[in-house]
């Protein structure tokens, strides 16, 4: 009995030695694995990071990238604005000067003048269509008008003043005036002598009666300044007319 009781003690200790070490095999394997997720996170983690790092990386080129484009654009904006400013100065200095030379080319001789003729009934408020600003834009199509005067004692009557001899030319052969009331234009003084066998003075152009006149705006301001300068010339003119006026009826 006593054999068989130690056989029995001895094989109990085997079932427990074995089970202790599957259980520390299992610990330690538990242990293993333990680790071996730990380390898969932690490789996750430092994966997720790098990533984010390089996308933040790649949002900050992107950026630096649009940054520089722009001011590259912005650069190249303002450049021709720039090139645009200093060529619209250039074109006006050029202007000035030309403008300078043409009235010192025009001192001390006579501009040219126009009478203006067309039918006007002395009731007629409208003036036959004619009234200043209309004449205006009729004739500054053919270059500068220094002055114009209507007649306040003869109805539709005018003296036109142009600042170039061109200009006054190109009106006595090509303005017609309005469709519905002609206009009748001859020359007044200054006409050059070159035409002096094709066109007299005092001759008038034929209207052609299918043509319209074609009005060009001009800019007010620049109208403004026109009607201020050269008061003086302005008065003459008025005498002149007044005179013409007083000649014609007393033939």
């Amino acid at each position: 009995s006593l054999l068989a009781g130690g056989s029995r003690q001895a094989a109990y200790d085997r079932v427990w030695r074995a089970k202790k070490l599957a259980a520390e095999r299992t610990r330690k394997l538990d242990e293993r694995r333990k680790k071996v997720k730990l380390d898969l996170e932690a490789r996750e983690r430092e994966a997720q990071a790098h990533e984010s790092e390089e996308e933040e990386v790649g949002a900050t080129r992107s950026l630096e990238q649009e940054i520089m484009r722009l001011r590259e654009e912005g650069s190249r904006q303002l450049e021709e604005q720039q090139r645009l400013i200093r060529e619209q100065i250039r074109l006006e200095r050029e202007q000035r000067v030309q403008g300078k030379q043409e009235r010192s080319g025009a001192e001390g001789k006579v501009t040219p003048k126009l009478k203006l003729k067309w039918k006007c009934g002395k009731e007629d408020e409208t003036s036959g269509g004619y009234s200043e600003d209309v004449l205006l834009r009729i004739l500054q199509k053919y270059g500068d008008v220094l002055n114009l005067v209507i007649s306040s004692r003869k109805a539709g009557s005018a003296i036109v003043e142009f600042a170039t001899v061109k200009a006054a030319e190109m009106a006595v052969k090509n303005e017609v005036g309005l469709t519905n009331n002609p206009l009748k234009i001859s020359w007044l003084e200054g006409q050059p002598r070159s035409h002096s066998s094709t066109v007299l003075p005092g001759s008038t152009t034929q209207p052609r009666a299918a043509q319209a006149s074609v009005v060009s705006e001009r800019d007010y301001e620049s109208l403004v300044m026109m009607r201020l300068r050269q008061a003086a010339e302005r008065q003459q003119l008025i005498e002149q007319l007044q005179r013409q006026e007083e000649e014609e009826s007393h033939t």
